[in-house]
């Protein structure tokens, strides 16, 4: 388990390294919802174009010379692999990614300009820890996994941190879930800041691992979800992320593949935000009226922003 302190820490060390965010409001988006008040937190806007880069930096920078010095690697489908680079990048070390052949091509490309070694795999063929751990094997490297590392938790945990800092206390936060390490880390900041947030974590309905999980009190394994938010296609909870998330967190629902559409057009028309399927996930579920939220304080993280104009286009059309 971390801790509020470990998100302190976090904080401290992506002081003038990582962006302060902005949390932005629309009277339209709070009309659309229902919502007294919806706060996005506009990790869209962070370096590299999602949260991941947060975990990842304060991951790297605690790491022990020795083991910097060793190189990174980690598996990602794009915005922990950009992270991982562009952190590696900072602290002048080389980064192995593993990346699914059918990752985005603007992330495989982004994560290559960042200078990181990218090396392929397919998502639903392999088990992508398994493969990570064979890589790390082979050539020495320390590995930045992208949620299951109590620095990567404790990083994406300023997200809240800086949210609850900005907006005040809120009723209800919402957040985007793939492997729980933003939830995670959230899920801490919140419980120490605004106690009596309710804490909902948002995955899409192909994906819903967690949902499984936690109705069976334990972590459940599902086939790899074909899903449009590629940011979210785990098939499992966290070993470390998932305990906390037990503790801390009130719900956890899903969003269909239509509904996340409905919420990017919807935040790029009225709110003027371009948020990926996966980043939108979480507004989702708000504005498809799975959250009560009627004249409540709503914080939702849009947690990313990597997507091409022909893939946005090509989604919204």
């Amino acid at each position: 388990m971390i801790t509020f302190d470990d998100v302190q820490a976090a904080a401290r060390r992506l002081d003038g390294v990582a962006h302060r965010t902005p949390v932005i409001t629309s009277g339209a988006l709070d009309e659309a919802t229902g919502a007294g008040r919806v706060l996005l937190k506009a990790e869209n806007l962070q370096r590299v174009g999602a949260f991941k880069f947060r975990g990842a930096y304060n991951a790297i920078s605690t790491l022990k010379p020795e083991d910097r010095a060793r190189g990174v690697a980690t598996v990602s489908s794009g915005n922990h692999a950009q992270a991982v680079s562009l952190a590696a990048r900072l602290h002048e070390i080389p980064a192995v990614i593993l990346m699914p052949e059918d990752a985005p091509a603007g992330k495989l490309a982004a994560t290559r300009g960042y200078g990181a070694e990218v090396v392929p795999f397919d998502r639903y063929g392999v088990v992508r820890d398994e493969l990570l751990e064979q890589l790390v094997a082979e050539r020495g490297l320390t590995p930045i996994h992208p949620y299951d590392n109590p620095y990567v938790m404790a990083g994406q945990g300023t997200v809240a941190l800086e949210l609850i800092e900005d907006a005040g206390p809120l009723d209800v936060l919402l957040v985007c879930l793939g492997g729980g390490g933003l939830l995670s880390g959230c899920a801490t900041a919140t419980a120490a800041l605004s106690p009596d947030t309710r804490i909902i974590g948002v995955e899409p309905e192909a994906g819903d691992d967690f949902v499984r999980s936690l109705a069976a009190g334990e972590r459940v394994a599902i086939e790899v979800p074909r899903t449009i938010a590629d940011g979210q296609q785990t098939n499992m909870p966290g070993e470390l992320t998932f305990p906390v998330i037990q503790q801390l967190v009130d719900e956890v629902i899903t969003v269909s593949d239509a509904e996340i559409v409905t919420a990017m057009k919807l935040l790029f028309e009225r709110a003027k935000v371009v948020a990926e399927p996966s980043g939108a996930c979480a507004f989702a579920a708000l504005l498809a009226g799975k959250v009560e939220a009627n004249g409540l304080r709503v914080g939702v993280t849009i947690s990313g922003g990597n997507v091409t104009a022909a893939r946005f286009a090509e989604l919204v059309a």
